[in-house]
């Protein structure tokens, strides 16, 4: 079996993607942009906010239907200039 073809993810599946930035205006509403534009409104938040470090993240729950899906949204997400890291 190839590399590429092994995947320990079985389609379709919920996903947690965790998402941090700085604690600014637009932070938020960026990333559920993102993740309303591959998923619509059909995820779940977990919001938290660091009071030291000025950081938030976010974890989202999606219903993942393939792994080019999956692959697209962290794209999408890392590109944003508010977004520090997906994973």
């Amino acid at each position: 079996m190839s590399r590429a073809s092994e995947s320990l993810l079985q389609f379709p599946c919920d996903l947690a993607v965790k998402v941090f930035g700085r604690n600014t205006a637009g932070f938020r509403e960026a990333v559920l942009a993102i993740v309303e534009a591959h998923y619509g409104t059909a995820y779940t938040v977990t919001e938290k906010d660091s009071k030291q470090g000025g950081y938030s993240s976010l974890t989202i729950t999606v219903r993942a239907e393939t792994r080019a899906q999956i692959d697209a949204v962290y794209q999408d997400l890392v590109a944003n200039e508010l977004i520090l890291m997906a994973l």
